[in-house]
């Protein structure tokens, strides 16, 4: 994946997933496994876990990283059932909260907070600087 170029976030939860479905096919090796076994972690994550569509996306784009680029295995079209689940709306702090919370920190955590509401840098963006 580093040789791909990809960043290091998604390294990291692409391999989340691929563990995680390594597990619900009790530690099979995905080889022993295929588009069947896919297909039942999918609809799993989707009915019984009642993830987010989004989610289940990110969980199939590993698993076919991980049997297309990795494991040089065709999956096929796979036919699960698609999450339900929309994303939520984040609840947005109205200008006095913002104000309460920067009033009541001091130094560093300040600064931090203070770059990441008025610039809209995402947190990892905001510590590597």
């Amino acid at each position: 994946m580093r040789l791909r170029g990809y960043a290091l976030r998604t390294q990291k939860t692409y391999l989340h997933w691929i563990r995680r479905y390594i597990y619900f096919i009790d530690r099979r090796h995905p080889t022993d496994a295929g588009a069947d076994d896919v297909r039942a972690f999918l609809t799993f994550l989707a009915a019984d876990r009642k993830v987010a569509i989004n989610t289940q996306k990110v969980a199939l784009n590993a698993l076919v990283y991980l049997y297309h680029k990795f494991l040089d295995q065709e999956l096929g079209e796979l036919g699960f059932t698609l999450a339900t689940k929309q994303r939520q709306l984040p609840t947005v702090m109205s200008l006095n909260e913002v104000r309460s919370i920067l009033n009541r920190l001091t130094g560093r955590n300040r600064l931090i907070i203070g770059v990441l509401y008025g610039s809209g840098l995402r947190i990892n963006e905001c510590l590597r600087l």
